[in-house]
């Protein structure tokens, strides 16, 4: 495939222009699912770029890019989608919704949540497996105790992607540090100027919103977590994950081997024919209370694939958006004439933003802006660290509430909730960058670069 020249800047704008139309119409105007303003989008690039004269193979070959470097984790959300059932059908997460009816507090349930997954997230170093474990017995006892899904989805999610972006085990985190040039441990230092305060000021937000809530009483948990039985066995495939998480074993092989072993275990109550539906079609209890039912009737690998499309889709646009090079076009410009720091991590920060809604990978939204921006924090003499920050405030973080972006399709069917729905309550992800802006315009935290 030969190299693709850089669009012009007019014609670059206007399709950039149509397609915040379509989606923005299809999806807020219409209230339609993201197939469809994907599908559509991706027509009008391939037409675009057909105008610009790419070949009928450099297009194909354009369109499958970005899924080729996506398939690890397309894959993990299937083993995701394993470990889920599994996890219901051994008493895993069972034993986690005991606990949680037993201990919980409605007052503090919602910032209690926010830590848990906060501090679960910088151990293994995985907002994904986080959400798909501890998240997933949270949004149970939350629900039971009455408070809205997308609440508590809000609580969770925002401690599971602090707990990434804080963990030195975290592929997105290393990835921003590797980008930038900078050393990992400096790279999460210098994060906490703009996390600590976004946590901080979720975490208040969350005592606030909990205060006075009326929902479940104690004697209600408490009946409910009477139908459930906790096991010993919970605490062995639970020392694994953060075991092999700490001996830096990738997220593949340690959830295969999570699938794996908790898979045997399943097999002493159980038959293989049992297990096969099992990993397939999700766990079903046996419960006939309504409230475990909808709690406990999760997993599969088939329950994950709406959301494969849909990043599938996604990945095929952002493939060719990138190859055709559009989103350069449009802030290459920008870069080069912006001269003072705060307006060139405020660039960046866009650009990340940009860069989810459009491409939808959050590994993409992280490469592409600190590529595009690294020359211009140089010129303006700001620390390589600074890079780090601002793509990690923008690129890693905004993923989630994108509903055609990796992230967010994945958060939105491992907890139930959509995208749009729960959006609203990420505190961290929209505080995030916002804490960003203010340190870049006050000075405060920025570091300069070295002469």
């Amino acid at each position: 495939m030969k190299q693709t020249e850089m669009p012009r800047f007019g014609h670059a704008l206007i399709l950039v222009i149509l397609l915040v139309i379509i989606f923005g119409g299809s999806i807020i105007g219409l209230g339609l699912s993201p197939y469809v303003p994907l599908l559509i989008s991706l027509l009008a690039t391939m037409v675009f770029a057909k105008l610009r004269r790419a070949t009928w193979d450099d297009i194909q070959t354009q369109l499958l890019a970005c899924i080729q470097t996506a398939l690890a984790p397309l894959f993990l959300f299937l083993l995701i989608g394993m470990l889920i059932a599994l996890w219901m059908g051994t008493n895993v997460i069972p034993t986690m919704l005991w606990l949680g009816f037993n201990v919980a507090n409605a007052a503090w349930f919602l910032p209690s949540a926010l830590l848990v997954t906060a501090i679960v997230g910088s151990m293994i170093g995985s907002a994904f497996t986080t959400l798909a474990t501890v998240g997933v017995a949270l949004m149970g006892v939350g629900t039971a105790m009455g408070f809205s899904p997308a609440l508590v989805a809000g609580a969770v999610l925002s401690g599971a992607i602090f707990g990434d972006k804080s963990s030195p085990l975290s592929d997105s985190t290393n990835l921003a540090s590797s980008i930038a040039e900078t050393d990992l441990f400096a790279h999460i230092k210098n994060l906490m100027w703009t996390t600590l305060p976004a946590l901080v000021v979720s975490f208040i937000i969350f005592i606030v919103l909990g205060t006075g809530h009326a929902g479940a009483s104690a004697a209600e948990l408490h009946h409910l977590a009477g139908l459930l039985t906790p096991t010993w066995w919970t605490v062995v495939p639970l020392v694994l994950l953060v075991g092999m998480a700490w001996a830096k074993i990738p997220a593949i092989p340690t959830l295969l081997v999570n699938v794996g072993v908790t898979g045997a275990y399943f097999l002493l109550n159980h038959n293989m024919t049992t297990l096969a539906d099992v990993l397939l079609n999700g766990f079903k209890t046996a419960a006939k209370n309504d409230m475990l039912q909808s709690l406990l009737n999760r997993g599969g690998m088939l329950a994950m694939m709406p959301t494969v499309i849909i990043i599938m889709l996604a990945l095929a646009l952002g493939g060719l958006l990138t190859e055709q090079k559009i989103l350069q076009a449009v802030m290459m410009p920008l870069a080069n004439r912006i001269k003072h720091g705060a307006g060139v991590i405020t660039g960046t920060i866009v650009t990340g933003i940009a860069a989810n809604f459009m491409i939808g990978e959050q590994y993409l939204a992280t490469i592409l802006p600190g590529q595009l921006w690294k020359q211009a924090f140089d010129r303006v003499g700001l620390s390589r660290l600074a890079l780090g920050r601002s793509v990690e405030d923008s690129g890693t973080v905004v993923n989630y509430l994108v509903p055609w972006g990796v992230a967010g399709s994945f958060a939105a069917q491992t907890l139930g909730v959509p995208v749009h729905v729960f959006a609203p309550f990420v505190f961290f992800s929209l505080l995030s960058p916002v804490f960003s802006l203010l340190s870049a315009w006050t000075g405060i935290g920025i570091k300069k670069r070295d002469a």
